[in-house]
């Protein structure tokens, strides 16, 4: 069942979002060569703990971080680990802050230290095309011109979206209903309503876009071994357009 949220619930979830934006802008002057994700991991539980907040996705069906950390071919869902990060790679670091019960969800793929023209590419592709969805997201709009607006966007740079994964609604649990998947047709799939609050959150392939998991059962990895990037937003949708949530204030034209 979707849960259509209230004006107080949203601010509650803005309140969030300020928090989990503030927290990704001290990760963003952290990540450098020969830092490992697990310090960032332990960053952000401090972080978090000391803003009144909590890490939401710890102990959700058993997952023991704060974050996930996803390098290089990892989709999503990256475990953090203490080996230290290398030139060229590239992290996504996905979180979910509890601020006195409002829910806030948003990833975001770094460079460590310089990357090539193609990684760079990737990493701005994928940001746009998470835009581009958001776009889309205004009242009597259904979820395929959102899925479209992405995948077409991807597929005409060179790159592929993820089927597997796909965003979905929040607060007040973390995964809740709709699924709000990247790739799609317009004009089909569930009508927007006001009040809904969903993660728009492409998860964008150099390759080909089908996955696998590794043996913990939550990693899942390109693949082909090719690179993948993610940037994810929580918004609300609203009589006056989509309200991003965990807005770093990149764009003023969405």
């Amino acid at each position: 069942m979707i849960q259509l949220k209230t004006s107080r619930e949203i601010a509650l979830m803005e309140k969030a979002g300020a928090l989990l934006v503030s927290c990704h802008k001290e990760i963003a002057k952290l990540i450098k060569p020969g830092i490992s994700t697990y310090e960032i991991d332990q960053f952000v539980e401090r972080y978090l703990k000391e803003h009144g907040a909590t890490p939401e996705q710890k102990g959700f069906r058993g997952y023991e971080f704060a974050t996930c950390a996803s390098i290089n071919d990892e989709i999503c869902h990256g475990f953090p680990r203490k080996k230290p990060l290398n030139d060229g790679d590239i992290v996504t670091i996905d979180m979910v802050v509890n601020l006195d019960g409002g829910l806030a969800d948003s990833a975001w793929t770094y460079a460590v230290g310089q990357i090539n023209d193609k990684t760079e590419k990737l990493l701005s592709v994928t940001k746009e095309a998470m835009y581009k969805g958001i776009e889309k997201a205004h009242i009597g709009n259904r979820m395929g011109d959102i899925g479209h607006a992405i995948q077409t966007f991807v597929e005409n740079e060179g790159f592929s979206v993820v089927r597997e994964f796909v965003g979905h609604g929040i607060g007040p649990t973390i995964h809740e209903e709709p699924q709000v998947p990247h790739f799609g047709l317009p004009h089909k799939g569930l009508r927007l309503k006001e009040g809904m609050v969903i993660t728009i959150e492409p998860m964008v392939n150099v390759g080909t876009w089908q996955s696998k998991m590794d043996d913990n059962h939550w990693t899942a990895r390109t693949i082909d071994g090719s690179l993948s990037a993610q940037y994810e937003h929580t918004i609300a949708i609203t009589k006056d357009g989509p309200q991003i949530l965990t807005d770093q204030h990149e764009r003023t034209n969405v």
